[in-house]
């Protein structure tokens, strides 16, 4: 099993202790995705995604975990929705290293393609 990182196990003890604060929550979902919990990121951003429903940065991540926990499809879908409510930093999104599966997927070709016509 994979070691945590001290700031991981921090970060997991305050989200027990305040399990409604967005910004530990988004926090924890860094910390996750950086130290290679994927899984755990997912939650986390699902979490997030629940409670910021209509925030296109908590949905942009979302993406980036559904992509890196092999949902290419739901990566794809949270995605559009994201650009919907106005995540625009395009030139992030082609060398974001969490959406690299995605942006291999002929559907996120299509997409994109339409997208910027």
């Amino acid at each position: 099993m994979k070691a945590r990182s001290p700031a991981l196990t921090l970060l997991e003890g305050v989200v027990a202790a305040m399990p409604d604060d967005l910004d530990a929550l988004r926090a924890i979902a860094e910390q996750y995705t950086e130290e290679g919990f994927y899984a755990e990121g997912l939650a986390a951003d699902r979490a997030l995604a629940r409670r910021r429903p209509k925030d296109p940065l908590v949905l942009y991540n979302l993406a980036c975990s559904l992509s890196l926990t092999g949902d290419q499809e739901g990566a794809l879908a949270t995605l559009r929705r994201a650009v919907e409510l106005g995540y625009s930093d395009f030139r992030h999104l082609m060398k974001d290293r969490d959406l690299a599966a995605l942006r291999a997927t002929e559907a996120f070709r299509r997409w994109l393609e339409e997208t910027l016509a």
